[in-house]
């Protein structure tokens, strides 16, 4: 009998091949703008995961020597003010921002979602109530919110993810208690309320699956927003805290040596964040597209 172990060569290409089938087949029916955005988002999500094991450089190390050294075929993106290599820099800083800003998206989109099921569906006073509510928190600006709040309870990772979550919170409330209100007058809903069953089986077995492309976008838009959020807060001092190698921090240290014609740490962090930006965008866009495609 022929033992198939000898032949360790062709399995390995056929399970290869058979792997790449399947990521193209996952590609396949995504719109455009979604493929492009999932991959950069990956690219990212790369970088934060193993970006210790191929950045070029110590992004840690000091050298004094080559403070403020633009981009050159030693360093691609030149270096900051301590010497550091900003390609390592931005490789490892993608850690804190793609922890801390999906944690403060999921915990504010759940938030929301939860509110917006109750006041879409409960009617009369817990809905004028709780409208009035969302419309005052809504009225102050966002960053002026979460500065003032993280100003008086102190800056942290915690804190970011925690404030900024209950900051979105009302913002993704107001657009579910919309589709849960619209939901609410469809044939299911009276069909399940005729069937016997309770107030929260319709809301999160009946009508939740029915709006989770709405909850879909609403947080892939609001992880955008919180990229560019924290990266804001980082830049003022009350986001991602030293010693991380944040995009924000990074602008922040850089900014001053504009007006000397040091340029590179500036923009190729600034360029890490939108790039972050566009992906969440591009997604939502063409998450958006296929849901108003397939109505």
């Amino acid at each position: 009998m022929t033992d198939l172990a000898e032949f360790p060569a062709p399995q390995r290409a056929v399970a290869g091949f058979s792997t790449m089938r399947r990521i193209r087949s996952a590609f396949a029916g995504l719109p455009p703008s979604v493929v492009v955005g999932l991959l950069l988002l990956l690219f990212w999500v790369a970088c934060a995961i193993a970006g210790n094991l191929f950045v070029p450089y110590d992004p840690y190390a000091e050298d004094f020597l080559a403070t403020l050294t633009p981009p050159d075929a030693l360093h691609w993106f030149g270096t900051d003010q301590l010497g550091r290599d900003v390609l390592s820099r931005i490789i490892v800083g993608s850690r804190d921002i793609l922890l801390v800003a999906p944690l403060a998206t999921l915990a504010g989109v759940a938030a929301g979602s939860i509110i917006g099921l109750v006041l879409g569906y409960f009617e009369g006073l817990t809905d004028a109530i709780g409208a009035r509510l969302l419309d005052t928190l809504m009225a102050f600006p966002f960053i002026v919110l979460v500065t003032m709040t993280l100003v008086a309870i102190g800056p942290s990772n915690l804190t970011v993810i925690l404030v900024i979550g209950i900051a979105y919170a009302p913002l993704v409330a107001r657009t579910v208690r919309a589709a849960v209100r619209e939901q609410k007058q469809r044939d299911y809903v009276s069909a399940a309320r005729l069937g016997g069953e309770g107030a929260l089986a319709i809301m999160f077995l009946e009508i939740l699956p029915n709006i989770r492309e709405t909850i879909l976008i609403e947080l892939v838009t609001r992880l955008g927003y919180a990229f560019f959020s924290i990266a804001t807060l980082s830049f003022l001092g009350l986001g991602i805290q030293p010693p991380s190698a944040d995009w924000g921090l990074a602008v922040a240290d850089g900014y001053g040596f504009l007006t000397g014609g040091k340029w590179w740490v500036v923009l190729f962090n600034s360029g890490a964040i939108v790039s972050l930006v566009m992906a969440t965008n591009l997604i939502a866009q063409g998450i958006g597209a296929f849901e108003n495609s397939d109505a």
